[in-house]
């Protein structure tokens, strides 16, 4: 059997990219190029005689923006065969005095002679929820050896988020498919795909809950260190009547923007435009589903650890915790008997505080003593 080293999974990794299909996907992404693209030339004061570096160019779309934004000069890397197109596209636009395209690694650059730092670093980097790939890895290397002290990331922060939701599309449909009974397939179909995570587009309404924050990134301090284990323990309370059947991860993106400009956002909720990244979604066992009514909590612990043995890959794991077995906020709006009784009591001390400090204005209080009369 052949070893896969870090080495050779990061060449594998590069020459997947040689697939233009790929990159007509992304292109076509008017979420995701259109996020880059106001957010660069939206903010054209940033990138004025600016010094801009592009990690994995790919087709050199987000280099032409930057030269279009008034950039000096753009460094644009690629390690894949695509940077010979990336050559072609930017002479076909007429910016090769301005962009020089570098076939190979960011960890092989060299800065020419004379440059001391570049002013800005971008670069489309996510993968599935958020960290897939390891590209974050090439971003954040850029950033330590070749970023001046004040320059600035594009994307500059990065948020992971998780919710329960149902999923109707794996479950009801095979009740009845075409007037035949397949709840048999259903199941094994389910059995199959709890076993990873898959990637699918979540109607809103799928969504038991608006959504927790996992990770809220800095990318301009992060460490490679920071993201080899992201986990957290979730409660939340369903926000409708409906079936506890998966775990949806989604991510979201921001921008710097300069003067009354508001930050750009590329977000790969169920509840903005529809994505590439679509959504990453854990399915839950058969056994483990849960129906649920409004208020109800459901509780669960979801760990993205960095896979030792995959040099590119990530490990999600979710367990699903009883949920009068975490902690809860105080008061609680769930529906469990104790959250209820202790929510109750709270309120009835609230009502005798204010009670007590009307009274007080108007110059009695139930905490005054009487004076005997004379």
């Amino acid at each position: 059997m052949k070893e896969t080293t870090r080495e050779t999974a990061t060449d594998e990794y590069f020459l997947s990219y040689e697939n233009l299909e790929i990159h007509e996907l992304m292109l076509g992404d008017e979420a995701r190029t259109g996020a880059y693209r106001d957010a660069i030339l939206q903010n054209e004061a940033l990138f004025r005689d600016r010094t801009v570096m592009d990690i994995g160019c790919g087709t050199g779309i987000l280099s032409l923006f930057c030269a279009k934004a008034g950039a000096k000069r753009v460094f644009a890397v690629e390690a894949s065969n695509v940077a010979n197109l990336a050559e072609e596209i930017v002479s076909e636009n007429d910016f090769g005095e301005i962009i020089e395209v570098f076939h190979g690694k960011v960890e092989d650059f060299k800065l020419p002679e004379g440059v001391e730092g570049v002013d800005i670093i971008v670069s489309e980097w996510m993968g599935f929820y958020l960290v897939h790939e390891s590209m974050l890895e090439s971003y954040l290397f850029a950033r330590d050896n070749f970023l001046k002290k004040d320059g600035l990331m594009f994307p500059d922060t990065a948020s992971i988020y998780t919710a329960p939701c149902q999923l109707p599309q794996m479950f009801e449909v095979w009740e009845e498919f075409s007037g035949v009974r397949m709840a048999s397939f259903g199941q094994r179909l389910r059995a199959q795909k709890s076993i990873k995570p898959e990637i699918m587009q979540l109607h809103p309404s799928q969504l038991l809950h608006s959504g927790e924050l996992l990770a809220w990134i800095d990318l301009k301090t992060v460490t490679r260190e920071d993201v080899d284990d992201i986990s957290e323990t979730f409660l939340m309370l369903a926000q409708d009547y409906g079936n506890f059947q998966g775990v949806c991860i989604w991510f979201e993106c921001t921008f710097p923007s300069v003067g009354d400009n508001l930050p750009i956002t590329l977000s790969t909720s169920p509840r903005a435009e529809a994505t590439h990244w679509k959504q990453t979604v854990i399915v839950l066992p058969d056994t483990s589903i849960l129906t649920v009514e409004p208020n109800e909590a459901m509780a669960y612990e979801l760990s993205i650890k960095r896979n030792p043995s995959s040099a590119r890959g990530y490990t999600l794991q979710l367990d699903q915790i009883d949920a009068d077995e975490v902690d809860h906020p105080i008061p609680c709006d769930c529906i469990l008997t104790k959250c209820i009784v202790l929510k109750t009591h709270l309120k009835r001390l609230e009502g005798g505080e204010a009670e007590i400090e009307v009274d007080e204005e108007n110059g009695e209080s139930d905490n005054e003593e009487v004076s005997p009369s004379k």
